[in-house]
């Protein structure tokens, strides 16, 4: 059972860490995605630095890879780790997929903010929870146009919606899966907290000109 679910985990973290916005970049660009705007490979810098298609691509196959990971997870515990209860599988994948795009072993730990792939490894645990969630992100966005303070927001939300929209059990792992999910995000946007607090925050869409200094 140990060895199983150690497996699954693994499993997970490689395909979460597969760095698709690097990949896409580096393939359509020719460029190092960490050389140019915040240095971050997830979507909105992808979308910042003039690739609009390339950062839609870049949510979506980081959402579709954490999906991915629960799936896989979900199919696999069934035949090789029956004792374990489905939801502490899919917890336990959700986690390990999510650390593996904020920490990717292939570009030396440094990876993403975890949003898109966070979306998409609880679109399949907790569906209903994630898109209220992505609904609170997309509220915020439009209101706010900072990307950063709608994906904190939206991260906070989820557990707190998850503990009401989702039907039956909710053991503790699954609990905490959410909980941790959550709270990496909001901590891995910790330099855009301290540029919303100091005012320095950039709007999504503002034009070069209209950009504050980081």
């Amino acid at each position: 059972m140990l060895l199983a679910s150690f497996l699954i985990a693994v499993l997970a973290y490689l395909l979460g860490s597969v760095p698709t916005g690097f990949l896409l970049v580096k393939l359509f660009r020719h460029e190092d995605i960490r050389t140019v705007g915040s240095g971050n490979i997830g979507a909105t810098n992808v979308m910042r630095s003039g690739g609009k298609g390339l950062g839609a691509a870049t949510f979506l196959l980081d959402m579709l890879k954490g999906a991915a990971a629960v799936l896989l997870a979900a199919w696999v515990a069934p035949q090789f780790a029956t004792a374990v209860p489905p939801r502490d599988i899919e917890a336990l994948a959700a986690v390990a997929a999510v650390l593996g795009h904020m920490f990717p072993v292939w570009l030396r730990f440094r990876g993403g903010k975890g949003v898109a792939t966070g979306f998409g490894v609880f679109l399949v645990a907790a569906p209903w929870a994630a898109l209220a969630a992505i609904g609170v992100f997309g509220v915020i966005l439009l209101l706010s146009r900072y990307v950063s303070l709608a994906s904190i927001l939206g991260a906070a939300s989820f557990p707190v919606f998850a503990w009401f929209l989702v039907r039956g059990d909710k053991p503790a792992p699954f609990v905490a899966a959410q909980i941790i999910v959550a709270l990496s995000i909001i901590v891995k946007h910790h330099q855009n907290i301290r540029r919303l607090a100091a005012g320095t925050e950039n709007r999504f869409g503002a034009r070069p000109q209209e950009r504050k200094p980081a």
